[in-house]
């Protein structure tokens, strides 16, 4: 089936997971005892692990999975399946009950989860659980990384377009019970100390009844893929340690070269979309130069991409990522916010984090009625996805029940150096 033009796909709401257990939530000097007790890692990878927490951005107060709290030394599957299917449940649950949706309204359902494979898939699980029809189109997908989020928001999207009068849930999360690292490689260590526990649960539609009531609608997808070149396909890689102790996720050493031009190749794609005719034609004008004059250095334009958005969720990849996205783009301290608070609050949640950057951003009231969002993701391969959103309404906080709400007065913190 090919639809005659494209239909508009609407953000109905979202939901972010947060722990209403408190045992779960984990102090930076906790989990450094937690690891030595262990007795797995050697006394300089300790010290590395201090210093790459000391550095993260990462607060005191963010969750890790009740089985890793108590650090046994093997995690079950079922350990790993449990927390998976909290954060689920926990989001579902939150999304169905704001929405108003019944469950058996939904007819499309994707889920993202890089880590953790279970059989059946997260889509099944969910069918499972809520009972659902048998025939909801499920897809299932994995080891796509961080930025696997909005590529779940892509397939939906495009399965609206041909699927008339549906719902489409979309799932995001990371599991981390499956793949703690318990070896020495500095390579390896860097995800044990900035991923945690988090999740999101996304309804989105095409029904054009529902578009006084939806929050959003979605304006732009573009996915950025550089995976034919080796330097950026090894820039994250799970694999064996060097020991044959572990497998862990290892970081390269070109992780942020990677990143940087992936960016660059996505925003040059999306600038043509988005950003006003003066900046493109800027743009255009500095590429000439450098082209036809190359006698000349003549520094690269980057286009003030502040003139197209109002809202920028980043994703929480980690300080030096966050830093490396400012200085590139040239964004303010208060586009640069939603991001650096979701790190401090909650850690890297993975695909699920622009989804609680754009909770920040309701509960602080700061979106208004045709305010354009964008949400901004890398992952393993290497990808860059963007998603821009405008608002069909203003958000008013004390209507908006998220995971900072009751909170949101703290924010925001100076974050540590």
């Amino acid at each position: 089936m090919k639809p005659t033009r494209n239909k508009h796909v609407y953000l109905v709401d979202f939901a972010c997971y947060k722990p209403h257990n408190p045992a779960c939530m984990c102090t930076k000097e906790h989990f450094l005892k937690l690891i030595k007790s262990t007795g797995k890692f050697r006394d300089e990878s300790l010290d590395f692990i201090r210093k790459i927490l000391e550095r993260s951005g990462i607060g005191e107060k963010t969750y890790i999975p009740e089985c890793i709290m108590k650090f046994p030394k093997y995690i079950s599957l079922d350990q790993a399946k449990g927390e998976t299917e909290s954060v689920m449940i926990g989001a579902i649950d939150e999304l169905l009950l704001k929405t108003k949706v019944k469950k058996e309204e939904i007819g499309i359902i994707v889920t993202n989860c890089s880590l953790f494979n279970n059989i059946p898939s997260l889509s099944s699980m969910i069918i499972n659980h809520y009972k659902l029809s048998h025939n909801v189109l499920t897809y299932n997908l994995s080891g796509m990384g961080c930025s696997a989020g909005l590529i779940s928001v892509d397939l939906a999207q495009q399965l609206l377009q041909v699927r008339p009068n549906s719902y489409a849930l979309v799932f995001s999360t990371e599991n981390l019970s499956s793949k703690v690292y318990f070896g020495n490689n500095r390579s390896m260590l860097v995800s044990n100390c900035l991923f945690r526990v988090g999740g999101a649960a996304i309804l989105l539609s095409n029904r054009s009844s529902d578009s006084h009531r939806s929050k959003y609608y979605l304006k732009h997808i573009v996915r950025t893929h550089n995976g034919s070149q080796d330097q950026y396909y090894n820039s994250i890689l799970e694999k064996e340690d060097e020991d044959g102790v572990s497998t862990g996720i290892a970081l390269s050493k070109n992780i942020m070269n990677s990143a940087g031009k992936t960016l660059k190749a996505n925003i040059s794609t999306l600038g043509k979309d988005v950003l006003p005719l003066i900046e493109q034609l800027k743009f255009l004008a500095n590429l000439v130069a450098r082209n036809f004059l190359k006698t000349r250095v003549i520094e690269a334009y980057t286009p003030n991409f502040m003139l197209a958005f109002e809202h920028i969720c980043i994703h929480t990849g980690g300080k030096a990522v966050q830093e490396e996205m400012q200085k590139v783009l040239k964004l303010s301290d208060w586009h640069m916010e939603p991001s650096r608070m979701t790190l401090y609050r909650y850690g890297n949640t993975s695909s699920s984090s622009v989804w609680y950057e754009l909770a920040y951003c309701e509960a602080k009231g700061r979106v208004k009625k045709g305010h354009r969002i964008w949400q901004i993701a890398f992952g393993s391969g290497f990808k860059c996805n963007s998603a821009v959103w405008c608002a069909l309404q203003t958000i008013h906080p004390f209507k908006e029940k998220n995971p900072w709400i009751d909170e949101i007065h703290e924010f925001p913190v100076n974050v540590p150096n």
